[in-house]
């Protein structure tokens, strides 16, 4: 016996959530406001912005077999007219909200929110198949939070939604609309400080994410991080239980015992109160053992099953731009290339360092791009990588962009590096560099576009 998928939104649901007018009756089984991802059956949302106006795809969604569109302009195709695209998916997603009955859980963070949300999917799959539902790719802010929860269906039972911020007050707005059960702050680290007086700053704007909380919701929190006190007296005007993680003695959930394994992941053995859990991860780095943690943390709060948790945190992989590892056909033999392309900021550089340094009989290279958004104090920043470069007891450096130059400064004597202006540049350089046996770490913000030195690696440009 079979039964066909239930519709995601039919056009009177789309009506009603956002006061508009439907042209006909249509059903949509996915939604997006990007005309370039729209599949049959999608529902497209002609969004305004001051770079475009998404009406002006409104030909190439139908074209690409879009079953209907939210629209403030006139269109013969179905459609639900509405005054303001933009509002109606703020309504739609918070329609989506309120009809289902599913565990919400809210991640932020400086750095690992996008990995944790991701493994936390993972687990909370493996607990109900087919039951648990994300955010994709980084789709974090005002537009991508909204977009995420109008694709959550009615009947999921599990919801994870990543909550990014640049500025002080986004969190606030963000985390109202997806109405956490539980909300994970990941860690606290020098990002978007163009934009913040210091580090603290960033904690209280990470710290907005507890003020969505339903009632009885919990809060999870990094012990070891020097603003734990400061996030604790965030969450507690919000939070029934604040619970928090990490390695030092007093956290709630505690990695007691972590052993490297020659696969490159860590064994791990955690307590959660009196509970010992045993797992492996699949990806290295202390940073891992910490996600891993919150991970454990949220799927005990909502009710998922640790155990099966912990079998999908073995199988889970690296990500694209976010520690994905492969190796790269150099000559005769291959080289180990470390992915995190996507972002950098100084705690993830050291981090991820710290993954590479971990890599024996290897000769280490590293291509860095500049790290963007870390305002006056960017070029300590940038001179400080010098320390834990030495301590991975990396070969060669490739420095990418003009922000680099005071690491440069600071390499000078000390090990082999080049400092270039451009991934292109770059590129070049390690394909004509890059030997058998070798490991590279490729990591900066993602403007610097090392995304592409990856793909030349990968052979797919």
């Amino acid at each position: 016996m079979t039964t066909e998928k239930a519709p995601l939104w039919t056009s009177d649901e789309i009506a009603k959530a956002t006061s508009g007018v439907a042209s006909t009756e249509f059903s949509v089984f996915g939604v997006t406001f990007d005309s370039r991802e729209v599949e049959p059956g999608d529902l497209f949302i002609a969004l305004s912005g001051e770079a475009t106006d998404g009406h002006r795809f409104l030909e190439q969604a139908y074209a690409s077999k879009a079953w209907g569109a939210v629209v403030s302009q006139d269109t013969p195709h179905p459609h639900v007219r509405v005054a303001d695209t933009m509002a109606a998916l703020e309504e739609l997603g918070g329609a989506a909200r309120a009809r289902t009955d599913a565990k919400i859980i809210g991640v932020t963070g400086s750095v690992g929110k996008t990995g944790t949300k991701e493994a936390l999917f993972a687990a909370l799959d493996r607990c109900d198949p087919g039951r648990a539902h994300r955010s994709v790719k980084s789709y974090n802010n005002h537009t991508g939070v909204p977009l995420s929860l109008s694709r959550m269906p009615a009947d999921t039972r599990f919801g994870i939604f990543e909550m990014g911020m640049n500025h002080a007050g986004e969190l606030s707005a963000l985390t109202r609309l997806v109405r956490p059960h539980v909300a994970i702050v990941t860690a606290i680290a020098p990002a978007h400080t163009a934009f913040f007086k210091d580090e603290s700053a960033i904690a209280d704007a990470k710290g907005e994410i507890f003020q969505g909380l339903e009632p009885g919701g919990t809060a999870i929190i990094p012990f070891d991080s020097p603003h734990r006190d400061r996030l604790i007296a965030a969450a507690r005007p919000h939070a029934e239980s604040i619970v928090t993680f990490g390695f030092g003695e007093g956290a709630d959930v505690r990695a007691v015992e972590k052993m490297r394994m020659s696969a490159g992941g860590t064994f791990v053995t955690a307590r959660l109160g009196e509970r010992e859990v045993s797992y492996t991860i699949s990806q290295p780095g202390d940073h891992w053992i910490s996600n891993s943690l919150a991970i454990l943390a949220a799927v005990d709060a909502v009710g998922g099953d640790l155990a099966s948790a912990g079998l999908a945190l073995a199988d889970f992989g690296g990500l694209p731009g976010r520690g994905a590892r492969f190796l790269a056909k150099v000559g005769d033999g291959d080289a180990l290339v470390i992915d995190e392309s996507y972002n950098a900021n100084p705690s993830s550089m050291r981090a991820t360092l710290a993954v590479l340094g971990a890599e024996k009989d290897r000769r280490k290279l590293v291509v860095l791009g500049e790290m963007r958004e870390l305002g006056e104090h960017s070029d300590a920043y940038h001179a400080e990588l010098s320390a834990p470069i030495g301590e991975a007891s990396v070969s060669r450096a490739i420095l990418v962009g003009p922000g680099m130059a005071p690491l440069a400064s600071a390499l000078e004597g000390r090990i082999d590096f080049v400092h270039v202006a451009t991934a292109a540049e770059a590129r070049d350089r390690l394909m004509a560099e890059l030997a058998p046996g070798d490991a590279v770490l490729i990591k900066g913000s993602n403007a610097v576009g090392l995304s592409a030195v990856v793909a030349a690696l990968a052979g797919t440009k």
